[in-house]
């Protein structure tokens, strides 16, 4: 297999990369280190990838490849509000993918977010109507539209994967853009108390960054032509049941509740996982107790630990 991984140097696109060279396909890793990290693309580098500097419209230079696995897209809310211009960007991204798509015949999965369900009661359904709230949510939601374009005007085949909160290793270069799980690990390692806003009921649908990766080998290998699915659990943990947890795994995690500043916070996240059990055969199989001993385990080593 051929693959292109755009945002491959950066969180879950590492690790998707370091499994794909681990089971022998070439891989070109599209990058351009908003949130990459080029210490995790000379590793790959070590692997085999071959890396490309640059916005992922820059997979216009490549030769013809069998999938793209396009993640590399401005990943957090918070992103967006700084600076709404990321917005043109993914769009931008979005049409050069799909472009180098219809010219190459190449496959198209790419990473969609569980955040399009705002406003809706979970369990969220992918048949559930979308009110993008935000800048993010408008640039994954027009993402999605853009698939359908092209494919009913050129027959491109994509999936689009509606990923739920992916924590696991690697995630240090997002910062404070980073999964909850991993700030309050680095939080209780780092002895720093871990600000919530709110009163820490608010839950997530938390899945382990292989589980993620699996995901989208199985909508390369298989799915509807043009469909999104949900990537998440199914289960639902509050934020105090969260920090409950990793203090039983032996950390000292303190906390500190502030009132919640932001608008339109999407205060539950539950994925409805039926539809991607069904045609992509996905299932979540690491459990968050597990996934948090791989984290805290990953997060005390001092070098560079990906999940494969």
């Amino acid at each position: 297999m051929r693959a292109v991984v755009t945002g491959g140097a950066g969180f879950i696109g590492s690790n998707l990369t370091a499994k794909l060279l681990k089971d022998g396909a070439e891989v070109v890793v599209i990058d351009n280190f908003m949130t990459g990290s080029r210490k995790v693309a000379d590793l790959l580098k070590e692997r085999g990838a071959t890396l490309l500097e640059g916005t992922s419209s820059s997979i216009r230079e490549l030769t013809p490849v069998d999938v793209v696995f396009h993640l590399g897209i401005p990943s957090s809310s918070p992103m967006y509000r700084e600076n709404p211009d990321l917005l043109s960007l993914a769009v931008r991204d979005a049409i050069a993918i799909f472009e180098y798509a219809k010219e190459s015949g190449a496959k198209v999965v790419y990473a969609s977010t569980s955040s399009l369900y705002n406003g809706n009661d979970p369990p969220f359904t992918e048949d559930m109507p979308v009110f993008p709230t935000d800048f993010y949510t408008e640039g994954r939601y027009w993402m999605e539209r853009l698939a359908k374009v092209y494919y009913e005007l050129h027959g491109v085949e994509s999936v689009g994967l509606r990923l739920f909160s992916v924590y696991g290793p690697n995630e240090r270069p997002k910062s404070s853009f980073a999964n909850v799980a991993s700030q309050m690990v680095w939080a209780a390692l780092e002895g720093r108390s871990f600000v919530i806003y709110g009163d820490g009921k608010q839950t997530r649908d938390f899945i382990y960054v292989t589980d993620v990766v699996r995901a989208f080998l199985l909508a390369w290998e298989g799915g509807e032509d043009c469909e999104v699915y949900n990537v998440g659990t199914g289960k639902e943990t509050s934020f105090n049941e969260l920090a409950e947890l990793i203090r039983r795994l032996g950390l000292d995690l303190r906390l500190e509740y502030r009132e919640n500043p932001i608008k339109n916070y999407v205060y539950r996240t539950l994925a409805d996982t039926r539809k991607a059990e069904r045609d992509l055969g996905f299932k979540y199989e690491v459990e968050l107790e597990e996934g948090l001993r791989k984290v805290i385990r990953a997060y005390r080593e001092k070098g560079l630990i990906l999940a494969y």
